[in-house]
């Protein structure tokens, strides 16, 4: 049976795969980066993509049972996200899709990281057809893998994630901040103005204040 032609109008509506991790963190992060353009680079940002360059650099790897394919080109329609995985090894025979994320840091007390592993598998199932029950996680502070299972709830919090962030993209709303601990660390401090911008003065107040001077 011949494969479906594509849907230019589903093919458009794609958002980057990499949104989900942003949106997961901070909504309006995400907004400024995919929505407004944004972007600010600080020590650990660059780090990171530096990391993923190398990655993606990498030489594909074929051995007996094993096969890797770094920087491999993703897409679910289902999701309406498309990007890249830094590795993906096709293990056994038939081969078995086993998506790895690299990050500079150290596991996250929130799953941001696991759902934009999630989405790539989602992704993998999407485009071969079979059933990718596991990842993992490399981290670059602890040198270790860290092993995914995409269960129910994690496979339902990605499709969440992925239609809210989808959403404020495509209808280009940018979320007012709420500040939190993690602002401090974050690249986007100074184009975001969380702190100025969580509670700006009301329009009753700002005259009443220019009436009282």
């Amino acid at each position: 049976m011949a494969a479906a032609p594509p849907d230019p109008e589903a093919e458009d509506a794609l958002i980057p795969l990499s949104a989900l991790q942003h949106h997961l963190f901070c909504p309006r992060q995400c907004a400024l980066i995919h929505v407004e353009q944004l972007w600010a680079e600080d020590a650990a940002t660059a780090e990171g993509r530096l990391l993923h360059e190398k990655v993606d650099a990498g030489r594909p790897e074929s051995r007996p049972g094993l096969r890797v394919a770094r920087g491999l080109a993703l897409r679910s329609i289902a999701l309406g996200v498309s990007g890249k995985a830094d590795a993906v090894e096709f293990r056994g025979g038939p081969p078995q899709p086993f998506p790895v994320e690299y990050k500079r840091g150290k596991p996250k007390p929130h799953r941001a990281d696991e759902v934009q592993l999630c989405a790539q598998a989602i992704c993998l199932e999407e485009m071969f057809g079979q059933p990718v029950p596991e990842g993992a996680l490399f981290y670059g502070v602890t040198r270790r893998r860290m092993a995914v299972a995409f269960d129910a709830e994690l496979r339902a919090l990605t499709a969440r994630v992925a239609d809210e962030a989808r959403q404020n993209i495509l209808t280009g709303r940018t979320p007012l901040p709420v500040p939190m601990a993690a602002c401090r660390r974050c690249s986007m401090l100074d184009l975001c103005q969380p702190e100025r911008l969580a509670a700006p003065p009301s329009v009753a107040r700002w005259l009443a204040r220019q009436l009282g001077e």
